[in-house]
């Protein structure tokens, strides 16, 4: 059974784009993988995070990852600085790693902008620490999206090198699972914008805590155009927020656009934003539920998270232990 490793950051509450994206994706995986999900705290704060609000966060994270499906008894799921493995491994590939490869990174452009040299030197080398917490447990398989794809050829590439310059087979190669069909969930409020938790407006996501009522009053102001639903998807081109309503309900409802527009086809905005309410308060009223009784038990969660952390530096701690002798580390009796 191959070993996959996933992480998701703290640093706000998962809306449904992270739940399509990645989280509903994780509960499929478990079938057939060894699975370590990681909440990567550590990456979180490569930009500022206020400290209560990390922990909230850390907890929140893991109590919807828990109501989604995933299960900590047959996998692990643990938060990223629990284990000393991940920060240690990811100095080595620091040393690795060459700043040409890291200047090719466009995600670090994305994010810095023009205000680069005012980013966290952590943001700068974030590739590196990913690398490490893959190859830490020599995961062979990461489920990710397309943005993150670069990143997971760059940790290849870390890999080999460390094998080339060491002279040894240590390291895997590392395979991308990229969802074929993997929804890319749009704002309620700009359908040429995707969903983030980050945004500024509660009202252009639908929160994993989010209850029925607040999801309905989201879905009813959600922005639309004054047409009616076409009879097929070429009709959504040009109309980039009904087509992220459609493309909602297909990836919720199991069905693709067309079997949408075959149900809807004609149809305004109205009727067809409360059929849409239905199937996304199916979906995510229970996880919303399951959530906050959890975050009841405060104890209970951070016990399973020291629990999982623990499981988890079983794996890497003899891993990056032997990476660390291969370099030349000295290591206490």
């Amino acid at each position: 059974m191959q070993r996959i490793f996933s992480g998701i950051q703290p640093s706000g509450v998962p809306q449904l784009g992270n739940y399509l994206g990645a989280i509903r994706n994780w509960v499929n995986l478990q079938a057939d993988h060894e699975c370590v999900f990681c909440l990567v705290d550590m990456h979180a704060i490569t930009v500022w995070q206020e400290p209560a609000k990390l922990r909230e966060h850390t907890l929140t994270q893991a109590a919807i990852l828990l109501a989604s499906g995933i299960d900590a008894q047959r996998h692990i799921l643990f938060n990223q600085s629990a284990v000393s493995a991940h920060a240690r491994l990811a100095w080595i590939f620091n040393c690795v790693a060459r700043l040409g490869w890291l200047n090719r990174m466009t995600q670090f452009k994305d994010k810095a902008g023009k205000d680069r040299e005012n980013h966290s030197a952590g943001l700068y080398v974030y590739p590196n620490l990913m690398a490490a917490d893959i190859l830490a447990y020599k995961a062979t398989r990461v489920p990710v999206g397309e943005d993150q794809k670069q990143h997971l050829e760059l940790t290849n590439d870390i890999a080999q090198k460390f094998n080339h310059d060491y002279g040894v087979e240590f390291f895997p190669q590392v395979e991308a699972l990229i969802p074929p069909e993997a929804a890319r969930v749009m704002s309620l409020r700009d359908g040429t914008k995707k969903m983030s938790k980050s945004d500024p407006s509660a009202q252009s996501r639908i929160e994993l805590t989010d209850d029925a009522d607040t999801i309905a009053l989201k879905i009813r102001r959600a922005k639309t155009d004054t047409g009616v639903l076409p009879e097929d998807p070429s009709g959504l081109a040009d109309r980039p927020e009904a087509r992220n309503l459609v493309s909602i309900y297909a990836a919720l409802s199991g069905k693709t656009v067309q079997q949408v527009l075959d149900l809807h086809q004609g149809q305004g905005f109205g009727p067809f934003k409360a059929a849409l309410t239905e199937v996304v308060v199916n979906e995510i009223a229970p996880i919303a539920l399951k959530t906050s009784q959890l975050l009841q038990d405060e104890t209970h969660l951070v016990q399973m998270l020291h629990n999982g952390a623990q499981r988890a530096q079983a794996i890497a701690e003899p891993i990056v232990a032997e990476a660390e002798k291969l370099v030349g580390f000295v290591k206490p009796l």
